[in-house]
This record gives structure tokens, sequence and C-alpha cells, in this order.
């Protein structure tokens, strides 16, 4: 039986947006029936063709903020000239951003096509020729077909930067700036960042005419949604101590610090018996992609990722994201718990420490304004099947800044 209230309530909702009834139509199918606040701040503005600087914490909702209005805007192009351009940092966000917004993009007859690396460019080459309205892309491929004569951006008339930030914290803005550069004329502009100063300012600035700003407020960087709970853990139990936890849920999703780890913790997790796989930059396209599906579609309950997942995946339902190994910075813990609680839901962030990274997570604490005591725990506790519902004492910690933080990491790595 159809939902008719929700079928009500997405059409009345999204209406007021201006948004039109064949893309109405789809958002219902996938049971996107309210819009979230930033989309109903975003939209109206994109839609009367002004330029967009939105700042919202993740999984907010951001793809539909600016992929909407950039589809209802977007005409048919001649070959090998987009009209419309999303330009992101990471091949993975490449492809979720072109997955979520292709089934709108078809709605309105219009064809997208995804850029990234690691994929083989014949087929890109391919697609681009038989024709491309929207292009969504990664810097580093996006100008290498534009250098072989295959597309040009100089007919863009709509571009997105997204995840600004994350562009300028991987290195990518010379790219993006001559991409921009490459446009002709005034083209309509939308940048969205998790912060909008430094390096993402000197883009706002560049291209981006008398911009509205929007943002979506929160107490902090951490999101609110998110339960927190730090485990003092041993290291010959730690292994013991993930599979329990992930054992209570059905989708968990693990941080480790480096590629060799992944590798290591993926293959102590399948000896307990956990069906878990790895991501990591030295895998192939091809196996990180079928690693990722296996993922978001629940046939595999343990994902094993590095910093590269941290701000490219998008995600939907993931119960828990666990710091197996504790990030060595302020923003990469905000980042990679950002991968649950997402767009309104609530989850769970479970921080394993070892005795010699105590004081590092402390530290992660105070920047994050968290206040939650270490708790020790072995693999045979049973809070460790709810953690959820364990509620730890509160500590007094003073607040410390994302630089001081920055600083004694480095301070910490130089004496070793």
């Amino acid at each position: 039986m159809p939902d008719i209230a929700a079928d009500r309530a997405a059409a009345t909702s999204f209406t007021r947006l201006g948004v039109s009834r064949e893309i109405i139509e789809i958002l219902t199918a996938r049971g996107i029936v309210e819009p979230f606040p930033v989309q109903v701040m975003t939209i109206p503005d994109a839609m009367a063709g002004r330029d967009v600087c939105g700042k919202a914490q993740t999984g907010s909702g951001k793809t539909l903020a600016f992929g909407i209005p950039m589809i209802e805007r977007t005409a048919k192009s001649q070959p090998k000239y987009p009209r419309s351009l999303v330009l992101v940092p990471t091949r993975e966000l490449c492809r979720q951003v072109s997955d979520e917004l292709r089934p709108l993009a078809d709605a309105r007859g219009l064809s997208l096509v995804s850029v990234y690396g690691g994929a083989p460019m014949a087929a890109q080459i391919d697609q681009i020729k038989r024709g491309a309205d929207i292009v969504v892309a990664t810097p580093g491929r996006l100008i290498d077909l534009v250098d072989r004569k295959v597309m040009s951006v100089e007919s863009v008339e709509c571009a997105v930067i997204d995840e600004a930030d994350q562009m300028a914290d991987m290195g990518f803005l010379p790219q993006v700036h001559a991409i921009m550069r490459g446009i002709q004329g005034t083209p309509q502009v939308m940048l969205f960042s998790a912060t909008l100063d430094g390096a993402v300012r000197s883009l706002v600035n560049a291209y981006l005419s008398d911009p509205v700003r929007h943002e979506v407020e929160s107490s902090g960087d951490i999101v609110d949604e998110a339960t927190h709970r730090f485990v003092a853990v041993h290291h010959m139990d730690k292994a013991k101590v993930a599979t329990t936890i992930i054992d209570s849920v059905d989708r968990t999703l693990i941080f480790v610090g480096t590629k060799r780890n992944a590798d290591r913790v993926t293959t102590q997790l399948r000896g307990e018996g956990v069906k878990a796989r790895a991501i990591h930059g030295d895998k192939r396209q091809s196996e990180r992609e079928q690693v990722l599906a296996d993922f978001i579609d629940g046939r595999l309950p343990a994902l094993v990722a590095t910093n590269v997942a941290a701000r490219g995946l998008h995600i939907d339902d993931v119960d828990i994201v666990m710091h197996y190994d504790p990030p060595q910075d302020y923003k990469s813990f905000v980042h990679r718990s950002g991968r649950t609680a997402r767009a309104g839901e609530t989850g769970l962030v479970v921080s394993l420490v070892e005795w010699d990274q105590v004081e590092d997570v402390e530290r992660l604490q105070r920047a994050s304004g968290l206040n939650y005591e270490i708790v020790k725990m072995y693999s045979n506790d049973e809070r460790l099947g709810d953690l959820a519902g364990f509620e730890p004492d509160r500590v007094e910690f003073k607040r410390t800044s994302d630089v001081d933080i920055s600083k004694r990491f480095r301070s910490r790595r130089r004496r070793r």
C-alpha cells in the first residue's frame, strides 16, 4: 500500500521550495518525504540562480541541497561541453554523489557522468562522447580529460565545489583554481564546506559573486546525535573487544591509522569470526567499489578503513564508528565520527584506548567538548553489548583548541 500521507508531505514541502513534480516523485519513492534544514535554506536561493556558500554538519543533506537546484536549472548540452559541474575531492565521494543525483537527472531527461581516477579512462571518455549534461568529477581526472581535449568546462553554467575544506587539506586547490578559471562567462557557483575560513575563503572570494550564506546551527563540530564511548583496552584483548562490539549491531565502520594496520586488523577480526574487509589507497579501485557496495547493501558488517574514507564516504545507517586507532588530530576525529548519526539519525562512536594513548585521547575530548571517563573493559564485559545504554561518569576537561592539540601531537611525534 502506498503511504499517501508521506506522499502528500513530500509534495507539500518540496513543492513550496520550487522543486518539480518529476523530482518530487523520485524523492518520495526513495522515502525522502521532508527536506532537511540545509535543503530548506539552500534550495530556494539556488533555484533563483544565486551563488550559495553553505556550511553544515556532515550528513546534513548537502548533496540534495545543491543537487536538486542544479538539476532543475541544467539545460541539455552540446557534446563535450557540459552545462553543470560538481567537483569533489575523492573517488568514493564522486561515485556516491553521482549515484544519489543520477536518478533525479534521469527524471529530467539529463545525462550525468562521473569521472575520477583509478577507473578506466576509456570508458569515461565514451560516456562523455555519448553526452554529459552534468559532470561529477575529481579535479585530477577532470584536468586530464580537458588536457586531452575530450571535454571542456567553457560552457559550464553551474559549478559546485563540494567538501571544499577537504580539497584544501588534500592539496587540490591549485587544480580547483585551474578548472574554475577555465569556465567562461559568469556561472552560478555553489560551495559547501565544513569550515569557511583560510584557504576555503580564498575560493569564496575568487569565484562566488555576492553569495548568500547558509549555516545549519549546531552546538559544536561534533554531531549532536552521536553518542560517544571511550573504552580502555589491553593490546592483546583489543581485537576481541572490537569483535564483541561489532557483533552487537549490523554495520560498523572501523578506522585505523595506516594501510598496513588496516590489513592487519582485518585479518585479526576475521580470526575472531567477523566478516570484515579493508579499504585503503593500495586497494584496486574495482575492489574498493565492491567492498563499499557490500558494506552499503548490508552484506558486509565490518569495514576497516584508513583516513582516506573519513571524509569521502557518505554511507547511511552506520550503527557504530569505531576509532580502533585514535586519530592524531581533532579534525580527523570529527570527520571520522561524522560517518554515523547522519541526517538527524542517532549513532554510536566508540574509541578504543590503549594505556599509552590515554593522554592523547583526553586531549581529543577536550578539543571536542566531550567529557567522558575512559572506562576499562575486557572482551567478556557485558556492557560491550550495549555501550549506548551504558552511561559512563563525566570528567571535567578544560577545552583545548585545534591548534593546541595539533602542536602537542607534532611535539610527541618528534620526541619519538
